[in-house]
This record gives structure tokens, C-alpha cells and sequence, in this order.
């Protein structure tokens, strides 16, 4: 079991991406054009816009002597007055006509008007600036969106870039912490003993060569989410002293096409540059599923994409040490021609821990934390069957925050009591309950509590609560003794009875049964299913496995699946299944009802301590 399951990046291994180089800056140009123009135009001497004046009233103006200089500018003319109190600026502007008039100037000269004459052409500054500018802004733009580009997806790496679509995004790490070793990964001891190998090729890959023996060029880790897939790839990595490309599935397809092809190009083009080197695809069932699927079809690009990672593992040299990891939870959903030998085809699963396992997982994530002397780990680890390292990790997490809370000094048992009930029952809910609905919840956690305490194959009771937690409003914990890996059918059976213990306990006080049951009965419908479906517990059909509603991660292949039984078979299941469920609850009924009164004593009980221990019911009932 890995320590660290949850697949977190260790915060001392940063990335080895170079930083992005500089770029130009043009924000500080655009300030000071901005600064110009505004003292250019708000200015107390900057000119002012002249007013627009019909040239049939400048030729009056013109004719009663008023004007004392004008400004030809092209078709334009500027106009200044003789009564006017702004010199040097212009009062009117107004507009030469089409037709020529040839009498204009005669009679300016005669008037004696100042005449001048400006070019159209702008000065060689303006000009220049015009031109300019846009490119200025265009590149300008371009490079702030190729740094910001970059800063997303965490440096001038090999994915940064406006340009960068198709380049690997990838992060290496070289160099990586020791602290990030086999030690530092508790359980999986025969995980790490096959990657042991690998770690031994990739330091000394000559040693295999010479005898001719080839490493399989890809790993897949398949297990539940939680168990440690990422630690121990980058623990391999660091064990070996090589570079470690890390990227997701998900992070190779984008919208344009050929841009996950690309990348993975990229990626395998960096890895023969550094090689010795260890690639790790993290949930590659995100772009290495059966190809094809879906009623219209697969998805083109992702199925190029895949298509690549074949082509580019084929493409190894058996002398080229890199070697590809891949970690997914749903090896189901693989395409076959990935799994081939070949490609990925060598497979390390990884289970949730056992008891030993989970101990050595707390030990580790403890190890910093400040303890009570009262707390049992060896204890802990035997209440929590089930949990994986993230779990774990949460578990003591959880603890800690609820002591600092407490404004306590130490992490003692009573905050690992709280977050584990925290987790497995859910946080505890306000919600006022009236007389009646708090009676009939504790009858109904009275009965699971009953029928776990008098069947010989059900879990030990651990806590009864009717303290509303989570979606319920009411709980009943139980938990094995010791980790399971089979199950007979008595067990199951047993399990049945318990799961209608609440609902039965309801028809024997009350007479009826409420809504409260709706999660017991479908857990308790499921579980019926599979034994008879397909665990062959069924007199009548024997031992047949018959596949039941699979769910299928494309949208389409349910359909295009035949049925492996007959209508009349799948009838009969169902009766084999009611039969069951049924014979569990005539069952459960007869127990509850010689055993009503300490029914009754149990629930009162729960009424008022709302909570009770499995050493306080014990009592209460002289078990």
C-alpha cells in the first residue's frame, strides 16, 4: 500500500521547466502614447477643432472683408477672422467646391489675406508611428498570450506556447527527492518487488543486454483509486536515478485534431533524449479505450491519439532503455492491442491494503504528528478494513484537525474515534426530530443491531447511532473481525437478514414499515442478485453465471451486446431472487419476534443516549 495513494505531488520536486524566456513588453509603450496624446490634446495650447462653415458664407465673409488669413490644406481651407481673439489658431473650416473657381485667389491677393498652404503628407514621425504601431500591438499581443499561455500550463516547458499545441505537456522531474523511495511506499511489497527489476535495468541496462534478456517496454499498475499508482511510479523513478516524464491521459486530446498525436510525438522525442528514462501515463483509460465504441462511432481524435502511443511503443529498440508506466482503474475498458505483449504487457495489480499494510500506512503518515501515548494504531488499523492509503492518510488528517479544533496539544483516540466515524457514518446533522419519527428510527437501528448481535455469520457490532449523520438518520456500524477475501453463502445469507433488520423491526412494533428502508432494500436486492447470478447460489438454476445490467463506460455497447439467457430465464432469476430476499425476511421476522424484548429494551435505550457502543448494548442486553 502506497503511502501516499491519494497520487499528490511531493511539494520538494518541482518541475525541471526552464523559466519562459523574456519577452518584449509593450505595455509601457502603449502608457507613454496614451501620456502623449492626452497632453497633446488637453493641453491649455492645444488646438481646438474649428467650426465647419458653408463656402457660399465664406465667399460673403471673403466679400465684406473679414477674414484676415487662410490655410489651404488639399480640398480643405482654414479660416481666420480679423475680429478674432485666438491667433495663431483658426476660427472656421470649410470646403473647396468641385467646379474650379479661378476667382478665389485673385480676389484673396486683392483683399490682402494671408495665405498658407500646408501639404497633406503627414510628418515623417506620424507616418512612421502609423505604420508601426499596429505591428507593435500585433507582436505585442502575441507574446503576452505566449506568456500567459505558459505561466497556465506551468512554465516554458515542452507544452508552454500560443504555438505549443502539439508540443508534450509532460512535467519531468530530474533528479527526484530520495526521500520519495520504496521506503517511503508501505504495503505493496509485490508491486515494488516486480518494479525492483525495472529499477535494476534502467541503472544497469548493459547487464541485460549482454545476455540478450529484454525488459518489457510498458507497466500497467491497475488497482482501485487511492492505492498508490503515482507514489510508486515516481518512486521507481527515484529508486533508478532517472528522468520522469509524468502526464495524464486527458492531457493529451484537445479540440484540434492531430494535436493529441503530437504530443505524444513530443513526448516520446524527449524521453530518447534523456533515456534512460521513465515515461508515466496516469488514467490512461481516458485515451486508451476499445476503439470503435459509441453508436456513432469513436471519437476520431482520441483513437489517433491512441493509435500513436502503439506506434511510438512498437518504434523502441530493444537497446533504448525507457520504459513506460501507465496507471489506471479500469483495465476493463483498455483497448486489447494496448495490452498485447509488446506494448503494456506486464500488469501489477495493486489491492487494498491489508492489516499489516494499513498499520505501516499510519505509521508513516504519523511519523510528524504528535501522538498520545493512549493511541493504538495496531487497533485503528484492524477498525478500518476497507480503507485504502488515501483513505488512511485522510483518516489521521481528519484526526489532527479535530485536535488542533479542541485546541488540544497531541492527537489522542478520542480524535481518531471522531474522524473515523466522520468518514464512515458521515458528519453529524442538526435536524430536530419530533417523538415519533425519533422512536421508530430507533426500533429500525434496534433491529440491525439485534440481528448482528444473534446471527453467527454477520459482522460484530461496533456503534449504533440514530444521531442523523450523512443522507441517514440513523446508523448502525458493523465491522469483520479480519480482512476477507471470500465469502460462503451462509455469511451472505446472514448479511441479507441483517440488511432487513430495520424493516422488519418496524412491521413487528409498528405493524407497517416507512420509507426509511429504501437504501437497506436496494443494498439488500443487489446483493441477492449477484448470488444468484453470479455466484451460482441458486438451487433451481445452479451453477450458471448469468451477466446482469453491466454498466459500460461507451454509450452504445450495452446495446450491441446480445443476451446470453432467454426471457423465461431471466423470469426465473427474478423469482429466485424474490425467493430469496423473501426467505431472509420470514427469517429476520421469527428472530425479531423472540427477541422483542430486548428489542424494545434497545431501543428505549437509544432513545435516551441516542448513542450506544457495542460493550454498552452487550450490557444492556447480558450478551
Amino acid at each position: 500500500m502506497a503511502v501516499n495513494p491519494g497520487d499528490k505531488k511531493s511539494p520538494d520536486n518541482k518541475p525541471s521547466d526552464k523559466k519562459p524566456a523574456p519577452v518584449l513588453d509593450w505595455r509601457p509603450l502603449l502608457f507613454t502614447l496614451f501620456l502623449f496624446f492626452l497632453y497633446y490634446y488637453l493641453s491649455p495650447g492645444a488646438p481646438t477643432t474649428p467650426k465647419d462653415l458653408p463656402y457660399s458664407e465664406f465667399k460673403q465673409k471673403l466679400q465684406n472683408d473679414e477674414l484676415a488669413a487662410v490655410q489651404f490644406k488639399g480640398q480643405q481651407v482654414l479660416v481666420r477672422l480679423r475680429s478674432t481673439d485666438k491667433p495663431g489658431q483658426f476660427d472656421f473650416v470649410t470646403r473647396l467646391t468641385p467646379v474650379s473657381d479661378d476667382s478665389l485667389l485673385p480676389q484673396l491677393e486683392q483683399q490682402k489675406v494671408e495665405i498658407l498652404v500646408r501639404s497633406e503628407e503627414w510628418p515623417l514621425w506620424a507616418t512612421l508611428l502609423v505604420n508601426i504601431l499596429p505591428w507593435i500591438l500585433i507582436f505585442g499581443l502575441f507574446a503576452y498570450s505566449n506568456r500567459a499561455l505558459q505561466s497556465r500550463m506551468g512554465g516554458g516547458g515542452a507544452g508552454g506556447g500560443l504555438f505549443g499545441f502539439s508540443r508534450s505537456r509532460a512535467r519531468l522531474y530530474e533528479n527526484l527527492d530520495r526521500k520519495i523511495s520504496f521506503d517511503e511506499v508501505a504495503g505493496l511489497d509485490n508491486a515494488k518487488h516486480d518494479l525492483r527489476e525495472v529499477i535494476e535495468y534502467l541503472k544497469n541496462p548493459e547487464k541485460f543486454r549482454k545476455l540478450g534478456a529484454k525488459l518489457p517496454k510498458g507497466i500497467l499498475m491497475m488497482g482501485p483509486p487511492g492505492t498508490g499508482k503515482t507514489l510508486l511510479a515516481k518512486a521507481t523513478a527515484a529508486e533508478a536515478g532517472v528522468p520522469f516524464f509524468s502526464i495524464s491521459g486527458s492531457e493529451f486530446v484537445e479540440m484540434f485534431v492531430g494535436v493529441g498525436a503530437g504530443r505524444v510525438r513530443s513526448m516520446f522525442q524527449q524521453a530518447r533524449e534523456r533515456a534512460p528514462a521513465l515515461i508515466f501515463i496516469d488514467e490512461i483509460d481516458s485515451v486508451g479505450r476499445v476503439r470503435g465504441t459509441g453508436v456513432g462511432g469513436g471519437n476520431d481524435e482520441r483513437e489517433q491519439t491512441l493509435n500513436q502511443i502503439l506506434a511510438e511503443m512498437d518504434g523502441f529498440e530493444p537497446s533504448e532503455p525507457i520504459i513506460v508506466l501507465a496507471a489506471t482503474n479500469r483495465p476493463d475498458v483498455l483497448d486489447p492491442a494496448l495490452l498485447r505483449p509488446g506494448r503494456f504487457d506486464r500488469k501489477i495489480t495493486l489491492e487494498l491494503p491489508q492489516k499489516k499494510a494499513r498499520l505501516q500506512i499510519l505509521q508513516v503518515h504519523t511519523r510528524k504528528k504528535p501522538l498520545s501515548a493512549a493511541v493504538d494504531l495496531d487497533q485503528l488499523a484492524g477498525r478500518t478494513i476497507g480503507f485504502s492509503g488515501a483513505d488512511l492518510e485522510n483518516l489521521v488528517n481528519e484526526a489532527a484537525l479535530h485536535a488542533a479544533n479542541q485546541d488540544k496539544n497531541e492527537i489522542d483516540a478520542a480524535d481518531f474515534e471522531y474522524a473515523h466515524d466522520k468518514i464512515i457514518l458521515g458528519d453529524e446533522r442538526q435536524d430536530i426530530l419530533n417523538v415519533t419519527d425519533k422512536k421508530r428510527i430507533a426500533i429500525h437501528e434496534a433491529g440491525h443491531a439485534l440481528m448482528s448481535l444473534l446471527l453467527p455469520n454477520a459482522d460484530p457490532l461496533t456503534k449504533i447511532t440514530i444521531i442523523p449523520r450523512g443522507r441517514a438518520l440513523g446508523v448502525t456500524e458493523t465491522m469483520p473481525t479480519e480482512d476477507r477475501v471470500n465469502y460462503i453463502q451462509e455469511v451472505l445469507e446472514d448479511r441479507l437478514c441483517v440488511l432487513l433488520g430495520g424493516r422488519s423491526s418496524e412491521k413487528v412494533v409498528f405493524g407497517n414499515v416507512s420509507s426509511g428502508a429504501a437504501d437497506d432494500l436496494k443494498h439488500c436486492t443487489r446483493l441477492a442478485r449477484r448470488m444468484i447470478t453470479q455466484w451460482g447460489m441458486s438451487e433451481k438454476l445452479g451453477p450458471v453465471n448469468f451477466p446482469q445490467h453491466e454498466e459500460h463506460p461507451f454509450l452504445g455497447m450495452e446495446m450491441a451486446q446480445p443476451k446470453d439467457f432467454s426471457d423465461a430465464t431471466a423470469r426465473l432469476i427474478d423469482e429466485e431472487v424474490e425467493t430469496l430476499v423473501k426467505r431472509s425476511e420470514t427469517r429476520t421476522l421469527e428472530t425479531l419476534q423472540q427477541h422483542r424484548a430486548d428489542l424494545d429494551k434497545l431501543a428505549d435505550e437509544l432513545i435516551a443516549h441516542e448513542t450506544l457502543s457495542v460493550e454498552e448494548v452487550k450490557q444492556l442486553l447480558g450478551l
